[in-house]
């Protein structure tokens, strides 16, 4: 059967890639998840940014060859333009484009202005009160 013959070889297919300077490994499954980070001894001399900044480049790297692999498979057993190819190569893509694109990373912010929590009362028989009851009385319960 094609599809059996393709998810045997998914299970078996991972791939891995070294950072420019040798001190990040990153190995990634078939699906592109991390299943192994090997750092050398020589990040104590990187800074944090510049460390998760390599991390996430060479992780980049490795997904990058999995899925070319993850192509290949798909195209000799089962074809790219079949359903279950599609569905294979679709859900791979998905996976890795939930990755963030390589650069510096933005600072992300609401879009909507921050509440101001101010205490104004929500009936118009309530008057204004310290916060807790809203003016009601905690006893009337």
């Amino acid at each position: 059967m094609p599809g059996g013959d393709l998810a045997d070889r998914l299970a078996a297919l991972s791939a891995s890639a070294t950072g420019d300077d040798g001190v990040v490994t990153v190995t990634v499954a078939s699906s592109g998840i991390v299943t192994e980070l090997r750092l050398d001894d020589r990040v104590q001399e990187f800074s944090g940014a510049r460390l998760s900044a390599e991390i996430l480049r060479t992780m980049r790297r490795a997904q990058s060859a999995v899925a070319e692999q993850v192509a290949t498979a798909v195209g000799e057993t089962v074809g790219a333009d079949s359903p279950a190819g599609r569905a294979v190569l679709d859900g791979l893509t998905e996976r890795l484009a939930a990755v963030p694109p390589e650069g510096p990373a933005v600072p992300v912010m609401p879009s909507a202005p921050f509440p101001t929590f101010q205490n104004t009362p929500t009936l118009p028989q309530q008057s204004p009160g310290n916060g807790f009851e809203s003016g009601r009385d905690s006893r009337a319960r």
